[in-house]
C-alpha cells in the first residue's frame, strides 16, 4: 500500500484541476498510481457529464478576448446551469482559455453535426476522387473517406480539436473536466472569431 502524501495530492490537483478530497479518493483507489488516478478522474468527469446531459443550461458568462495588437477577437458565450457556478474564478479562467484556443485554431463550428452539409459533401467527394485510381475495393475506400472526414473533423469542430492548453484532451473532455470540477453542465452555446483581413 503506497503512502499518499500532501506532495502526490497536490500534483494530481495540478494536473485535474479538481478538489483535494477527489484527488486524494483516486490516488488512495489506485495505490498512488498518478495516471491511473488522472483516468479515474477523467471518466468521473465524462460520468457527471452524461448524467447532467439533460440539465438546462440557462446561466453563463460571455467572454471576450482581444489578441494583442487588437488584430483579432473572439466573441464566446458559454453555459451552465447556475449564476453561481457562471461567477466563480476556474469557470472565467476556462472561458478565457476557450477563446483562447479559439482564437488559435479557428474552429468553423462547434459539433460535427453542425457542418453544414453541402460543404461535407463538397469534401467527401475531393476525398473521393483522389481515391478514384487506387483500386481499393469499395468497402475499403469507405473506411478511408470516413476516417478523413472524422479527421477534418478534429480540424474544424470546436469539441473535436485537441485543447491547446493540454493536446492530450480534446475540447471536448476539457469539458467533460470543467463538468467533473463544477457538478453542472457546462456547453459551448456559440462564439464568433473576427481577424482583421480574414
Amino acid at each position: 500500500m503506497a503512502t499518499i502524501d500532501k506532495k502526490m495530492i497536490q500534483k494530481l490537483r495540478e494536473i485535474t484541476g479538481l478538489g483535494m478530497m477527489d484527488c486524494k479518493k483516486a490516488l488512495v483507489e489506485t495505490d498512488g498510481d498518478l495516471e491511473k488516478a488522472v483516468d479515474i478522474l477523467r471518466r468521473k468527469g465524462a460520468a457527471v457529464a452524461a448524467k447532467r446531459s439533460d440539465k438546462e443550461t440557462a446561466e453563463g458568462v460571455v467572454h471576450a478576448y482581444i489578441h494583442p495588437g487588437s488584430r483579432m477577437g473572439v466573441l464566446l458565450e458559454l453555459n451552465c446551469e447556475t449564476d453561481f457556478v457562471a461567477n466563480t474564478a476556474d469557470v472565467k479562467q476556462f472561458a478565457q482559455d476557450l477563446a483562447l484556443h479559439i482564437a488559435a485554431m479557428k474552429p468553423l463550428y462547434i459539433t460535427p453535426e453542425e457542418v453544414d452539409s453541402k460543404f461535407l459533401e463538397h469534401e467527401k467527394s475531393i476525398i473521393k476522387e483522389q481515391l478514384a485510381d487506387s483500386g481499393k475495393p469499395e468497402q475499403i475506400l469507405n473506411k478511408i473517406v470516413d476516417g478523413k472526414v472524422n479527421k477534418l473533423y478534429s480540424e474544424i469542430c470546436l469539441l473535436e480539436q485537441p485543447f491547446v492548453k493540454n493536446d492530450q484532451l480534446t475540447v471536448k473532455q476539457a469539458i467533460e473536466e470543467m463538468i467533473g470540477k463544477t457538478g453542472e453542465k457546462i456547453k459551448v452555446k456559440k462564439f464568433s472569431r473576427f481577424e482583421i483581413g480574414a
